[in-house]
């Protein structure tokens, strides 16, 4: 039986005039695997959102820029009131593969899984910048393990799956980077069968820096203490 896939792709300051978004090759790859592909724009101040009219998506968008996580938040929300049975969490910029959507949905598919997290580390086909390899990396697993008690390879991986029951159950309040700490922390929260899969990742630009992956921390865990 076909399970209807949603796939969210948040959006921000994509359509550079200086260079080719990334974003028209990546929704017209998905359009063969994906039967729902959800565009946030996350208040761009560039033709981003217009860009993404022009596209075979739906189009959601925020009015100001509120961070990566808010915007998987409202995709996640929109895909569920679709009807969505698989959800999928995926970049604009180019750096995932449609081609890794199969593996990562395969145990979804065959329900031996809730959620399905994609691993540059499970294998050798990423070639990640090595201070993020041996420093960032190692750092988030350290946290991860040490405060919240989950072992996971890749405490940061933003290529994600869901099925309808996880995505109804696993809400996040990080509006910025601190989501991928507390998806993880509310997936485990909860009885969900929880998966890794290997990913390659295809890097056009560093990515987080260490002071940002302090913020992350930081951010966290004054959450976790408040709430």
């Amino acid at each position: 039986m076909h399970m209807k896939i949603a796939c969210v792709i948040p959006a921000w300051n994509e359509a550079p005039a200086f260079d080719k978004s990334h974003l028209p090759g990546v929704v017209e790859a998905l359009t063969s695997c994906i039967d729902l592909i959800i565009i946030v724009d996350d208040g761009s101040t560039d033709e981003t959102y217009e860009t993404a009219l022009r596209l075979s998506a739906d189009v959601l968008r925020h009015p100001v820029n509120r961070g990566q996580g808010a915007a998987l938040a409202t995709g996640t929300e929109y895909a569920l009131e679709q009807g969505a049975e698989i959800i999928i969490h995926f970049d604009a910029d180019g750096q995932f593969r449609v081609q890794d959507i199969e593996r990562v949905i395969k145990p979804l598919r065959e329900k031996q899984a809730d959620m399905v997290f994609g691993s540059r580390f499970l294998d050798d086909t990423t070639t990640m910048p090595k201070f993020k390899r041996t420093v960032i990396m190692p750092l988030a697993r350290f946290v991860n393990k040490i405060f919240f008690g989950i072992t996971l390879t890749d405490p940061q991986s933003g290529f994600r799956a869901f099925n309808r029951l996880a995505a109804e159950m696993v809400k996040w309040k990080q509006d910025q980077m601190g989501h991928c700490s507390e998806i993880l922390i509310e997936a485990h929260r909860h009885p969900l069968r929880i998966q890794e899969v290997p990913i390659t990742v295809v890097y056009h630009h560093f990515g987080q820096r260490l002071s940002g992956g302090f913020k992350i921390i930081r951010d966290f865990i004054l959450a976790k203490l408040n709430s």
